[in-house]
């Protein structure tokens, strides 16, 4: 089952392992993210800084909650609370 949502937004670099397991989670469970690449780019990399008060990869945003790095993804997911945050904020 494909969860159909653009409001999935990771802020992350591409050889950041943390990132990388962020999106096998994603992809595995049919999750469509936007991707935002910050490693070159300064003006997005201050957005993530200024949405999610952290400075580290990946963060994760679904709408507008604040899910934090892969291992807050993971334990949201562990705890089976990851599917419901993705209903409660479905794309219409």
């Amino acid at each position: 089952m494909t969860v159909a949502t653009h409001n999935v937004v990771m802020y992350s670099t591409p050889y950041c392992p943390y990132c990388m397991a962020a999106r096998f989670l994603l992809k595995n469970k049919g999750v469509e993210y936007e991707e935002i690449n910050v490693a070159t780019d300064a003006e997005r990399r201050a957005e993530m800084e200024q949405r999610s008060g952290r400075y580290t990869v990946p963060q994760i945003f679904v709408g507008e909650i604040h899910v934090g790095g892969y291992d807050d993804l993971n334990a949201l997911e562990t705890a089976g609370k990851f599917d419901d945050l993705l209903a409660d904020n479905k794309a219409s």
